[in-house]
């Protein structure tokens, strides 16, 4: 078949030199050149536990964030460009008509040493790690919760799925470094999806080894390995025998380790920072940013560590979710109601202090090339809101049901804020009464899974730059690629958005995917299937101790080119 190279990188460029400076007992050079420095431990908080370290089983940002330092996959997204750029496999072939891509695998790439390999030491990888690992994202197996990306994409992998097949076709490794994946058909967003965390590669002996224990026992090539994890702390230290290094030919990663550590509330977390026991706040309330350490003169007069605050338009959206599937929101009219009855300006005004931005045309959030500004969203209207309410056969709102909102929040947080406004709006507009749980993810989850929860608060953030990533989640189990998607927790099911959604993904021309994903958003808006409520801006803050810290929209950060440089 005749074939066109894409070139994903050169070894000149940034931070993927496969050569590193490392002394004969693999420790980094004690001599790096330009001004880097190697020691020390960066440590942050996070607001969720984090309940496993297995790529295919981590579904939040909070575990993806621990895991993307201990597990790479073919390429990763730049965070400075947000571009797909090349990670473990240094070059990439695609054919004339895009449905074959061939991968070579890089040759100096070790997993880390671990006692599921044989005498505990870390062997090479090698293609067939990656047929290994994609295939396992294509299958059943109840640690898996990513076979949407993959199934229906490439060739046998919905035969694989469905237990008609003992490997997937599409998936070869045809020699020690050499990877092929077969498409069914053109994917505009392929490579995109090839970077999610939960594709990345493992070995097969850690599986056999640890079982359901490889949620604790991550065996990954990436910049870190694990140390500790407890229920107060999640510790990583230097992989010593890392591939990478930064454009001057210093061995990665610098710092000696990281730790996460939990925090009860924001408070908690800000005074962490401003005693300089964390190096990093997460989520910085827009409110705090003057607040927290009183003032940069203060600061420079040493009362307070010198910092850096940093705002990325992320990404992400929070929503309220109903499930279809259970009265009263199996009627439409009454998930339009709840839509219509809130003001998305005012409790952004009034109960954020003006934190976050309306999702006030559909449900996916300003991103590049996409025709937000073609999709209607729910605009306030409190008469229609009410006449719609009447029609479900709710004219006497007594008659409505008591119903919890599920919450997964800390009390006074901004998601808690924004669940009280929703609650306070749909009481003084409609007259019905809802009861807020604040919970944690996994809680809000097992709610869901059970049924006992029919409303609740939850949030997207992307895992690739593109629209796609948000409208799957609306794709229902009938879509005819799959059989299964654990995603559509709504049970929202409409054949004309999956056959449009469907198709979309198959259309090359940008401009004309973009319209289909926005009609897409039209129908999602259109079906009210969920309440969508804002984005946000990412905002950081850093010490200025930590050097070369990057953030970017989807919220990803990488420990891995960071250095500590203590100010004298």
């Amino acid at each position: 078949m005749k074939m066109k190279l894409t070139v994903l990188f050169t070894v000149a460029l940034l931070l993927l030199i496969g050569c590193n400076p490392k002394d004969e007992n693999n420790v980094s050079s004690p001599n790096p050149i330009g001004g880097v420095v190697y020691g020390g431990v960066f440590r942050f908080m996070s607001k969720e536990k984090v309940q496993n370290l297995f790529p295919p089983a981590s579904l939040d940002i909070y575990s993806s964030r621990i895991t993307s330092q201990i597990f790479e996959g073919l390429v990763r997204i730049d965070p400075l460009t947000m571009d797909v750029i090349p990670s473990l496999a240094e070059s990439m072939v695609v054919s004339e008509d895009g449905k074959v891509y061939t991968f070579r695998v890089r040759e100096n790439v070790y997993f880390t040493d671990d006692p599921c390999f044989e005498e505990g030491k870390g062997r090479l990888l090698n293609a067939q790690d990656f047929k290994f690992s994609l295939e396992f994202a294509c299958s059943k197996h109840i640690m898996n919760e990513f076979s949407w990306l993959l199934v229906g994409k490439i060739q046998g992998a919905q035969e694989y799925f469905d237990g008609k097949a003992a490997t997937v076709s599409g998936i070869e490794a045809i020699d020690e470094n050499t990877l092929v994946i077969r498409l069914v058909e053109p994917q505009a967003t392929f490579l995109k999806v090839l970077t999610h965390s939960g594709l990345t590669v493992f070995p097969r002996e850690a599986l056999e080894f640890y079982g359901k224990e490889i949620y604790q026992n991550p065996v990954g090539t990436g910049a870190f390995k694990l140390e500790i994890w407890s229920d107060s702390i999640v510790r990583l230290v230097r992989n010593n025998n890392y591939w990478r290094a930064d454009e001057l030919g210093n061995a990665l990663p610098f710092l000696d380790a990281v730790e996460m550590t939990y925090s009860k509330t924001k408070a908690d977390e800000l005074l962490a920072f401003r005693n300089e026991e964390i190096d990093l706040v997460l989520d910085i309330p827009v409110e705090e940013v003057d607040n927290v350490l009183s003032s940069l003169a203060e600061a420079k007069d040493g009362a307070n560590p010198k910092h850096k605050v940093d705002s990325k338009s992320s990404m992400s959206v929070q929503y309220l979710g109903f499930n279809h599937n259970v009265a009263p929101f199996d009627d439409v009219n009454v998930r339009r109601a709840f839509n219509l009855a809130i003001d998305r300006d005012a409790i952004v005004d009034t109960w954020l202090e003006g934190e976050g931005w309306v999702l006030n045309n559909g449900f996916v959030p300003r991103m590049p090339d996409y025709p937000n500004e073609s999709v209607n969203g729910h605009a306030f209207d409190l008469l229609k809101a009410r006449k719609l309410l009447d029609e479900a056969g709710f004219e006497n709102r007594s008659k409505f049901p008591k119903i919890d909102l599920y919450v997964n929040a800390i009390e006074g947080s901004s998601s808690h804020k924004m669940a009280q406004g929703v609650v306070f709006s749909l009481k003084q507009n409609l007259g019905i009464d809802l009861n807020i749980i604040l919970c944690s993810i996994d809680e809000r989850d097992k709610f869901i899974e059970d049924g006992i929860a029919v409303f609740w608060r939850s949030g997207w953030v992307a895992d690739y730059p593109d629209p796609e990533n948000f409208l799957n989640i609306f794709l229902s189990s009938d879509n005819g690629d799959m059989s299964n998607n654990n995603l559509n927790t709504f049970n929202y099911k409409n054949p004309s958005f999956n056959e449009l959604f469907i198709l979309s993904r198959r259309e090359l021309n940008r401009t004309k995917r973009m319209e289909m994903l926005a009609k897409c958003d039209q129908m999602i808006i259109d079906d009210a299937v969920v309440m969508p409520m804002l984005t946000e801006d990412f905002v950081t803050m850093v010490n200025l101790r930590i050097r070369r810290f990057v953030s970017n929209e989807l919220e990803q950060l990488d420990f891995s080119t960071i250095f500590i440089k203590e100010i004298n």
